[in-house]
């Protein structure tokens, strides 16, 4: 099963893009979700994340800007994204763990229950 993003594109420093995660086969209202970037450089954030539980968190630099939601008839998870900025530029990847894997953030499939192939993000100024 692999998780397919999509929603990424080019836009201008400030406005805002939306990132969806479809799961066919994965219920994700049952699973640890996260949305993980990559960027150029090859470094891996862990920018949103939702447990089964409820419980959300954000990275310090997509705090206040960044929104991850579920919406359990869709069994999409989204991730709205608003005031973006330059360094927001990376690879967009929703990952799915039956139990969320502990820091450092990997970008690597292997690392993950379900992983999917990502959608770019480009920011320009």
């Amino acid at each position: 099963v692999q998780l397919v993003e999509s929603g990424g594109g080019t836009v201008q420093a400030g406005e805002s893009l939306t990132l969806s995660c479809r799961a066919p086969g994965v219920t994700l209202e049952a699973i640890d979700m996260g949305w993980f970037r990559q960027t150029p450089e090859n470094e891996c954030e862990l920018v949103a994340s939702l447990t089964t539980d409820g419980t959300i968190a954000y990275s310090d630099s997509t705090k206040g800007r960044f929104t991850i939601s579920l919406n359990n008839a869709k069994n999409t998870v989204y991730l709205n994204m608003t005031i973006l900025r330059p360094e927001d530029t990376a690879a967009y990847h929703c990952a799915a763990d039956f139990d969320a894997p502990s820091p450092p953030a990997s970008c690597s499939s292997k690392d993950h229950d379900f992983w999917g192939r990502g959608t770019q993000v480009t920011v320009v100024s």
